[in-house]
């Protein structure tokens, strides 16, 4: 299996202007709680949500690739349901904000890449889509001085 740090430093080859940086932190939490909130509000035919069902698998993929990150995705993703759950109690057309939220973060993720001149990563690989979130962790880490 990859490791960590090698999928992390891949993702970085297309990452290193600024502008396409910020973006980055901007868009990729964004489309991650669009993405949750579209599934939040599809009709649920299990015992938990659509959301909760993505959230679960991703947290089986982040384990393997690395437990100490996954602990800050789990905390993450944590606090984007708690949030739709809020939105969802509050009344809002939590599909059509997440649709929203959606479209217009992949729009600065493209544009970002514009900037960047070179394509996104999960153009080579999906697996980079999940790779995105935990790319941003990992700095956090490191400024905290976290080892994961």
């Amino acid at each position: 299996m990859v490791k960590v740090d090698e999928l992390l430093a891949e993702y970085s080859e297309s990452h290193q202007n600024p502008i396409n940086k910020l973006i980055h932190w901007i868009c990729v939490p964004l489309i991650l709680w669009s993405l949750l909130g579209l599934l939040w509000s599809l009709p649920v035919v299990l015992p938990v949500n659509w959301a909760v069902v993505l959230a679960a698998v991703s947290m089986i993929y982040y384990l393997r690739v690395s437990p100490g990150l996954a602990v800050g995705i789990l905390v993450v993703l944590a606090a984007m349901l708690l949030c739709l759950a809020r939105l969802e109690q509050a009344g809002l057309s939590l599909w059509r904000l997440a649709l929203l939220v959606f479209v217009l973060a992949w729009i600065g993720q493209f544009v970002g890449h514009s900037i960047e001149g070179k394509r996104p990563s999960f153009f080579k690989d999906i697996q980079f889509l999940l790779i995105g979130p935990l790319w941003l962790l990992s700095f956090i880490y490191k400024k905290l001085n976290v080892r994961y």
